[in-house]
Parts: C-alpha cells; structure tokens; sequence
C-alpha cells in the first residue's frame, strides 16, 4: 500500500488501490480516481452512489441520483447497516477522506464498496 501512496504522491493516480488484503474474496474495498470511479458505476449494475457529505453540503450540489447519509451522524452506521449488502456502493464526499472512513466502516459491515480519491471534485 505504501508504493500505491507514492504513485499517487507522484502524480501516477490513475489506478485502483485495493484496500483489502491480498486473496481477500468477499466484498471490495476500493479507493478509485474519478474516472475510474465513473466507468466503474456506470458498468455496474444496481450501484447505489452515496453521498456522505453533511445534508448542507448535499444540498449545495451533489452528483445526479446519489443519496445522501451523513457520515458524521451518530446514526450512520445504524443507516448503512439497513442497506441492501446485495449492491455496490460508490461512496463519495468533498476531498475523499470522509468517504474512505464511510467505506472503511461498511465494509467492516460486509458491504462491496468503491472511494472516489479526492472527493466530489474528481467526478
């Protein structure tokens, strides 16, 4: 993982960094540049896009057909855990942070989840 940070650093963003370890089946933990991201949610079908911004900042512009469940509710995890586990999740926020710690969380929950690196921005 730390090569995939200086690639990144470097300039190289342009692939996926699996999260999970290697050999790992079951559920993805995806950290994904935008336009991977992008093709990736379009190809899949029945992705679910997930906003975890607050509902202010999902209020003041979002991507088309997300859903919004603040991360920083005490009551996001309780939210996530009633979601379909049947589906993949795109999870996104302002500058990736927040949403890697959102996809890290669902996917302790046994949740097949994709971050988009570097927030809203790189859609």
């Amino acid at each position: 993982m730390a090569f995939n940070f200086f690639k990144n650093l470097i300039g190289n963003a342009d692939h996926t960094e699996t999260l999970q370890e290697d050999g790992a089946t079951g559920p993805r933990l995806d950290n994904m540049p935008g336009r991977l991201f992008r093709q990736e949610f379009n190809n899949t079908p029945g992705a679910v896009l997930l906003d975890v911004r607050t509902p202010a900042e999902f209020k003041s512009g979002t991507i088309a057909r997300s859903v919004n469940i603040d991360y920083m509710s005490p009551a996001f995890k309780t939210k996530v855990a009633g979601l379909d586990k049947s589906k993949t999740y795109f999870v996104f926020c302002r500058s990736g942070n927040r949403s890697l710690q959102a996809c890290k969380t669902m996917h302790k929950l046994g949740f097949d989840v994709r971050n988009l690196m570097g927030g809203i921005g790189e859609w």
